[in-house]
C-alpha cells in the first residue's frame, strides 16, 4: 500500500476511535506533564473498567505505560498552560477559545517538552506532532488538540520515542483548517 494513503488512513482510523469513544461519554483522567506551580491536576473518572484516553482533553498516561512521565522542567511551557483551552461552537464547528496566558505565548520562541508523533516515514523528522503523553495505540490519539503541538523544524530531528524538547516560533492558532490549536515554526531540538 502507498505509504501516504496508509499513513492518511491511520490517522483517518484513529480520529474515528477517538471520536468513539469520546461518544461513549468517556472523559480523559491525568495529565502525563508536570502542571505549573506544582499544583496537582483534576481526574476525572473515565467509567466503570476503563481507562482509555478519549482522544480529547489533556490525554492519559496510564499507569502501566511503559515510558515515564515527562520530568518537570523551568525551561519549558507547561502542558497544563496549553490543555487549559476552552471551547465554542460556532456555525457547526467547535474552535478554541484561548486564554490570556495562552495568547502571551503567540509569536514568541518558547520551548516544549514531550512525546513525537511522526507524520512521515522515516528515521528522521522534520514535521511531526509533539504529545503531553506517549502513544499507547497506534490507532489512537493521546488526547485533543490541545494535548499536541504540531512542530516544523528547520533540520530534521531523529525520531526517538522518549521525551524530546523543540524551541521554536509558537503560534497559537484561532481557526486552523486541520482543528489544531498550536504551532511551532523553524523549531531546533534541545538538550
Amino acid at each position: 500500500m502507498n505509504p501516504i494513503l496508509r499513513n492518511r488512513l491511520g490517522r483517518a482510523f484513529a480520529l474515528a476511535c477517538g471520536l468513539s469513544l469520546a461518544a461513549a461519554g468517556l472523559q480523559a483522567q491525568t495529565l502525563s506533564s508536570p502542571v505549573a506551580g506544582g499544583a496537582k491536576p483534576a481526574a476525572a473518572a473515565a467509567g466503570p473498567g476503563f481507562d482509555l484516553p478519549v482522544g480529547q482533553g489533556a490525554g492519559v498516561h496510564g499507569a502501566n505505560s511503559p515510558f515515564p512521565p515527562l520530568s518537570a522542567r523551568s525551561d519549558v511551557v507547561p502542558w497544563s498552560v496549553l490543555t487549559a483551552v476552552k471551547t465554542k461552537n460556532e456555525k457547526n464547528r467547535i474552535l478554541p477559545v484561548f486564554t490570556l496566558d495562552q495568547m502571551a505565548l503567540n509569536q514568541k520562541t518558547q520551548r516544549i517538552q514531550g512525546f513525537m508523533m511522526p507524520l512521515d516515514p522515516g528515521e528522521k523528522q522534520k514535521h511531526f506532532l509533539l504529545s503531553s503523553v506517549p502513544l499507547t495505540c497506534a490507532f489512537c490519539l493521546p488526547g485533543g488538540p490541545e494535548s499536541m503541538v504540531e512542530v516544523k523544524t528547520k533540520t530534521p530531528v531523529k525520531y526517538s520515542m522518549e521525551p524530546v524538547v523543540v524551541e521554536g516560533r509558537f503560534l497559537v492558532l484561532n481557526d486552523d483548517a486541520y482543528g489544531l490549536y498550536y504551532r511551532i515554526t523553524d523549531a531546533t531540538s534541545v538538550k
